[in-house]
């Protein structure tokens, strides 16, 4: 409801249009100008120091792009994390690489006295030489079977002095293999091979996740240049309304001194050279904030650099189709990726709890052969064995369980809820894919038509300027007008500004979710 005392400026001033002006806007502008002299800003009238212009060759985004891969930090710390990936697995395969063992020993031993007429000696205590060298190869871990082999051969010398030793000296050679063998808990090829395929799962999500990085650093780097570039556009715009201020200031003091203009004329115009530089201070520091960002990412040592002239790249995709953004990003989204890959880890300890829960059965078996001991040498004996020999051999069954097995249990369990949880984590995942490429669809289409529209508002904010500044040179116009036309015409132009730099941050989001950003930027994963 209205208040029946209020009255519009018309009511109060039909005729006196000016006195409205000072009746309701005089105040205000009182009040803009003693803030804006508050600031340290120049004296009305006189130019601003210009903007800091970049200088040098231009600097495109993929210039940054390109440097922010070779030098970003995550990226150097996630490659360290690729190359453990791979070491892991060459830990795991050398389970299955043979051990080669060889020792060579000789023991002397020399009694003081001989105590028992059994040592065969007289005089002096029994004296033993023994020299002996063993070879080995054992395979920690048989890929087929989970078993354990080993072979082994070895040489022996000895010499005594007792009487009652028939070969002296004494050469003898032998051979020996065994085998254990897990026939419940530990044993086939799963249990075999289960720490080296989780360790390969492992280097794929190191990988998956190294690609991730890429892509959030190309989309972080997108955003950083096209911030820069919104805040170097944004800098140029209040330059600009600046110096159109600048200018109006001018003609209304030249036109006070003819009399044509009032006080009020030159104190509004005045206003706006003030709140104008005041715009420009605030650009300036947005711009440096930009590049720093910037800089920061692609990690350049010098802060102090000035980044080139940036500019806006052109988008030429054109409105994306929902159907095959969601193909691309659910067949290379990172996060349901390496998701899936952890899926794959969960059920190898899945399968590896299952089968602890089973007893531990292990058979030993072994066979040996010893050549006939001879004191020909150490040739002789070698020669000896395959043909004139004595063996041995064994077997066994070893078996043990805990009671009760609680343990394997609440570990087959717990193997259990972690892979579903993951299975719902990854069904999460899916789901947030689907909703957030839906809003990157989106969005690129808005912003799409949200250009067009505000380069046409431009367009006309600008006519509707030229032609009030074309009345106000006749003398048909008042400069508050004028003001409010370049008030209006620097509004459209940020309005564009943000709707073109809406527009590339939302291809930017959905280059990232589709890992289309790759291609787009010609980058080249390692293998």
């Amino acid at each position: 409801m209205k208040d029946s005392n209020f009255r519009s400026p018309s009511v109060l001033y039909p005729a006196y249009p000016d006195l409205r002006f000072f009746h309701h806007v005089m105040p205000r502008l009182i009040a803009r100008t003693l803030l804006a002299l508050t600031l340290s800003l120049p004296a009305f009238g006189q130019n601003p120091a210009p903007a800091p212009a970049a200088t040098g060759n231009a600097f495109s985004l993929e210039d940054a792009i390109g440097l922010a891969l070779k030098k970003n930090f995550d990226l150097q710390v996630q490659a360290y994390a690729v190359e453990n990936a791979k070491d892991a697995i060459a830990i795991q395969e050398a389970a299955f690489d043979p051990t080669i063992n060889a020792a060579l020993r000789r023991n002397v031993s020399q009694s003081a006295s001989t105590t028992s007429r059994l040592d065969g000696t007289a005089t002096t205590g029994p004296r033993s030489d023994n020299t002996s060298a063993t070879f080995g190869v054992t395979l920690p871990r048989l890929t087929a079977t989970n078993g354990t082999v080993s072979l082994n051969a070895n040489l022996t010398r000895g010499v005594t002095n007792s009487l009652n030793s028939l070969i002296n000296p004494s050469f003898g050679n032998g051979i020996s293999a065994n085998l254990t063998q897990p026939l419940l808990n530990g044993a086939g090829h799963q249990a075999a091979t289960a720490a080296r395929d989780r360790s390969k799962l492992g280097l794929t999500i190191a990988t998956i996740t190294y690609k991730s990085r890429v892509l959030t650093v190309i989309s972080d780097t997108e955003n950083a240049y096209l911030n820069l570039v919104a805040a170097r556009e944004t800098l140029r715009i209040r330059q600009l309304t600046f110096d159109y201020n600048q200018k109006l200031f001018e003609e209304n003091q030249a036109r006070r001194s003819t009399g044509v203009a009032t006080d009020l004329d030159v104190l509004s115009a005045e206003v706006g050279v003030a709140n104008a530089r005041r715009g420009i201070v605030q650009a300036e520091q947005s711009v440096a904030d930009a590049e720093d960002r910037l800089l920061n990412l692609i990690n350049l040592p010098n802060f102090d650099a000035k980044v080139g002239p940036v500019a806006f790249n052109e988008y030429k995709d054109g409105a994306p189709n929902f159907a095959a953004s969601y193909k691309r990003a659910r067949e290379y989204y990172p996060d349901t990726l390496s998701t899936e890959e952890s899926i794959k880890q969960l059920q190898i300890d899945l399968e590896t709890a299952k089968r602890n829960q089973l007893p531990t059965l292990d058979l030993t078996a072994g066979l040996g052969y010893s050549a006939r001991t001879t004191n020909e040498g150490y040739r002789q004996a070698i020669s000896n064995l395959p043909n004139d020999h004595g063996n041995n051999w064994n077997l066994g069954l070893a078996y043990s369980t805990p009671w009760g097995r609680h343990a394997d249990k609440a570990r087959y369990r717990t193997a259990q809820s972690s892979l579903s949880s993951r299975k719902v984590q990854l069904e999460q995942l899916e789901q947030t894919l689907l909703v957030n490429v839906r809003s990157a669809v989106r969005a690129v289409e808005t912003n799409l038509q949200a250009v067009e529209i505000a380069a046409k508002a431009t367009e006309l904010a600008q006519r509707q300027y030229d032609q009030q500044k074309a009345r106000f040179d006749a003398g048909l116009s008042t400069s508050r007008l004028v003001l409010l036309a370049q008030d209006d015409l620097e509004n459209n132009r940020f309005q564009e500004l943000s709707a073109r730099l809406a527009l590339r941050r939302a291809a930017a989001e959905l280059g990232r979710l589709e890992g289309s950003s790759l291609q787009r930027f010609r980058v080249q994963l390692p293998q």
